[in-house]
């Protein structure tokens, strides 16, 4: 596909720094995780995605499962133009033009490259490394190790370093992508586009009944644009699993309310997401937890411990 001005230079930005020509030697896809039940403008994100037939950047969406900057002079912004060599500030560029982020599913998790991001995930074809760049760990961390599908020395020298000589096999195993902050960050040049950009999508067994409607936007999903849907043994987790030292004691309090009140004895990505829905439908019964804001902050750190833990 044609990309952008701004899309080939910052491409070119990024290859040009690598120290060599060595290739990516890894049959890797790239996945993007996302939390498939989010209430976004009044439909969920699995609805949007139907409805759009791509999946939009935080610069459109205005929602994220990390941190809220993204928006000119924002953090996401700053550090985009650091990464990319100002490519995306120049005058004309849009919203839609900006990278997607996923990241590279070297070992094959059957929950994504990077779950701490969503539940579900969007795997790739093929094609699209070759209009991604790379970098060992989360572009917010500002890591200098980039680099390109066709130019990728420097990531791999990182992931050596720290994972062994293994660190690009196959093998299902504890490694890259699997951990909360452990993966290799893809940014990807260009539309995310389901009928000629996506293999497959992959869901939490959660929803299959869970009410909110993900199974059935799923397969409409892949009735109109030919994407595969697959079905994922889910996360789970009791609240007494949860250790109050590594998001704060206030969220295993919140995981025993939770399951108190839908009289279940886990937690799972279909309840956490409900949580997150009743709060921007219903704020005001949420004030034992602080504002809006604040309830979802703690929701997101439920979902990172069932990710860590469940």
């Amino acid at each position: 596909m044609e990309l952008t001005e701004a899309q080939s230079a910052a491409l070119e930005h990024v290859r040009g720094r690598s120290p060599g020509r060595t290739p990516l030697a890894s049959d890797a896809p790239i996945t993007v995780n996302f939390h498939p039940d989010r209430a976004v403008a009044g439909r969920t994100v699995i609805e949007a995605l139907l409805a759009d037939g791509r999946f939009r950047s935080q610069f459109e969406t205005g929602i994220s499962n990390g941190g809220l900057t993204a928006y000119p002079g924002g953090d996401r912004d700053r550090w985009e133009e650091r990464m990319f060599g100002g490519a995306y500030q120049r005058a004309g560029v849009r919203a839609a033009d900006r990278p997607k982020y996923g990241a590279l599913n070297l070992r094959h998790h059957d929950d994504g490259a990077a779950p701490r991001f969503g539940s579900a995930h969007l795997r790739l074809r093929p094609h699209v490394r070759d209009r991604a760049t790379f970098t060992f760990g989360d572009s917010f961390l500002h890591p200098t190790e980039a680099g390109t599908a066709d130019a990728f020395d420097a990531v791999h020298a990182a992931l050596v370093a720290h994972h062994g000589p293994d660190a690009l096999t196959r093998a299902s195993a504890p490694g890259p992508g699997r951990a909360l902050d452990d993966y290799v960050e893809a940014q990807i040049h260009g539309p995310v586009r389901l009928a000629e950009d996506v293999e497959a999508l992959v869901l939490d067994s959660s929803f299959t009944s869970s009410g909110c409607g993900t199974a059935g936007a799923a397969a409409l999903l892949a009735e109109r644009y030919g994407v595969r849907v697959e079905w994922r043994a889910g996360f789970r987790l009791a609240p007494g699993a949860i250790p109050p030292e590594f998001r704060g004691p206030e969220v295993p309090n919140l995981a025993l309310v939770l399951c108190d009140r839908h009289a279940v004895s886990h937690i799972d990505p279909a309840l956490i997401g409900a949580a997150a829905r009743s709060v921007v439908a219903d704020p005001a019964g949420w004030t034992d937890w602080g504002d809006p804001a604040e309830a979802l902050q703690l929701l997101k750190y439920l979902w990172h411990c069932l990710v860590q833990y469940g």
